[in-house]
């Protein structure tokens, strides 16, 4: 059924994803949240994500190499260059990537993470996302709590509560934008079903009814409507592509790789650089949707960007600026400039406010000092200036408080219970194989290559063998010898394939898609019917 129509909002169809995307995301964020809110009250999950003291340092291998004057490129030079490599001596040294880093991200508000390359802002945010890969010569301390929970408690669970966005676009190549985004569908879309809702529903039966009906909609045309909210309808059946297969443009390819995370239940979003290849206007769309969906659904959002034009910048509510892994400011955005003067520091005209924040601590911080005796010059400086002011003051007295009593139960009664995987092991199976099995069937230039090859040994090697004598041991083996070897050795032609889909493997199973033994059996079973074919055609010409 239709939903009723109240007086001054918009009418909205639930046929559709372009349907429900009629009046715009922020028209619909605010259309499904109302009837949520008015069937669930406050019972809806959220999370606070809360960090302290957080640490990372990695121990690496320095090579002391003399360095000769500019020589020319001749065989000699390079030769006594490399010598003298070898000859150096090698020592370890500790490079600090986070150093002491504090902050609470609320629900229902979107922080911004601002810093230059290195600044470790991608560091922090793999960190908190659960995605960062420890390894024996990094040194991690500090805590990391989500509603109270630490991420050791949740584990593997953690993907399923926040998502991460990164900033290198990995797709499988050969699948179009709508066949990669109803894949992560598939695998990360929970429907709300009847029975659940029943047990958490406050409202009246009219309330309940109409909560049910928009959040069915919802997830039915999830896709369309995330394709609407990006701007992907006009590529959607156009493969993704990659440096090898034409497809979707830089700034598109962006667009998915954001897209692709919005699926499933998270409830805190992190996303890194999103805004590299886009214009204005589209990144502006991007984070005004993420800003609505904090603020509609009381979801935790953290954006990382490097250059955000003044209207971007205006969205968040909070900033995070860092420089060389140092926290240099965490806080209101709309105090970034007055806590930044105090310290002696003013934007000049027509500069930008988060340009502005970018350039302290680098060689064009002189452009915006003032005549005051005493400023900070270096990362360590800065930071050492934000932990005495009276904003690091009040972030501290928000880490130290207990977490409040409705988020410890949203955590036992969302985080405690929820699954690693939203698809089952044999339903996840299935996804990866029709997938799988598409992806082979698109890759035309080597099942040619495979037919070809096949009729090309079926022929040769049934030619040489012809009317053989049956009793001669030697000749019988040699042809069972060869006819193996040959199908078996065919399949090393997909391992190219493998490994370029093992970037996207790694994107996906650390998102929880599926599971490694799921990934393992989709990929060996799909390629049966093509080994029976190749077996049945070769043997066939062999016999």
């Amino acid at each position: 059924m239709a939903n009723d129509k109240e007086p001054g909002k918009p009418e909205f169809g639930y046929s559709s994803g372009a349907a429900l995307m009629a009046h715009g995301s922020l028209a619909l964020h605010d259309h499904v949240a109302t009837r949520m809110d008015a069937a669930f009250g406050d019972t809806q999950p959220m999370i606070e994500v809360r960090f302290k003291d957080l640490s990372i340092s990695a121990d690496v291998i320095v090579k002391d190499v003399t360095e000769s004057t500019a020589e020319l490129p001749m065989l000699p030079n390079e030769l006594a260059k490399d010598f003298r490599k070898l000859r150096a001596k090698k020592h370890l040294v500790q490079k600090q990537i986070l150093k002491n880093v504090n902050g609470v991200f609320k629900p229902g508000t979107i922080t911004l993470v601002l810093g230059q390359p290195g600044s470790g802002k991608s560091t922090l945010m793999t960190m908190l996302s659960g995605r960062f890969a420890a390894k024996k010569n990094i040194a991690i301390e500090g805590e990391i709590a989500y509603n109270g929970a630490t991420s050791s408690e949740l584990c593997d669970r953690l993907p399923q509560f926040v998502s991460y966005v990164a900033q290198q676009d990995k797709h499988i190549a050969a699948l179009t934008v709508k066949e990669t985004l109803e894949f992560a569908h598939a695998c990360c879309g929970l429907e709300l079903s009847e029975h659940d809702a029943k047990k958490h529903m406050t409202g009246n039966p009219a309330e309940n009814a109409a909560a049910m009906e928009v959040a069915n909609a919802m997830f039915k045309h999830h896709p369309g409507v995330v394709t609407q909210q990006f701007g992907l309808q006009m590529c959607q059946n156009t493969v993704v592509g990659d440096a090898m297969l034409r497809g979707v443009s830089g700034g598109e390819r962006k667009r998915v790789s954001t897209a692709e995370m919005q699926f499933g239940n998270q409830q805190v979003l992190m996303m890194d650089e999103i805004s590299t290849g886009l214009d204005s206007a589209a990144a502006f769309d991007i984070v005004n949707t993420q800003r609505s969906l904090a603020k509609k659904f009381h979801k935790t959002v953290v954006i990382s960007l490097l250059q955000p034009s003044p209207e971007i910048f205006n969205l968040f509510d909070n900033v995070l600026l860092l420089n060389a892994g140092r926290v240099m400011y965490n806080g209101p955005r709309e105090d970034a400039l007055s806590y930044f003067e105090s310290l002696g520091f003013k934007c000049i005209p027509h500069r930008d406010v988060a340009d502005f924040l970018m350039d302290l601590g680098t060689n064009k911080q002189p452009l915006y000092e003032n005549e005051l005796a005493v400023i900070p010059r270096t990362p360590s400086e800065f930071a050492e200036a934000f932990a005495n002011s009276d904003v690091f003051y009040r972030l501290q007295a928000e880490l130290n408080s207990p977490v409040s009593p409705k988020l410890l139960e949203i955590k036992e009664k969302f985080m405690d219970s929820f699954p690693n995987f939203c698809q089952g092991f044999l339903a996840s199976t299935g996804t990866l194989m029709k997938r799988q099995i598409k992806m082979t069937i698109r890759n035309t230039a080597y099942l040619k290559g495979r037919g070809l090859m096949v009729i090309v040994m079926g022929l040769l090697n049934g030619s040489v063998y012809y009317q053989f004598d049956v009793t001669d041991a030697q000749i019988v083996l040699g042809i069972i010898f060869a006819s193996v070897m040959f199908l078996s050795m065919s399949q090393s032609a997909q391992i190219p394939t493998f490994m370029a889909s093992r970037d996207v493997f790694y994107k996906q199973r650390g998102a929880n898609f599926y599971r490694t033994a799921s990934y393992v059996w989709a990929n060996s079973v799909s390629q049966i019917p093509l080994a029976v074919l190749e077996s049945f055609v070769y043997g066939s010409m062999v016999y």
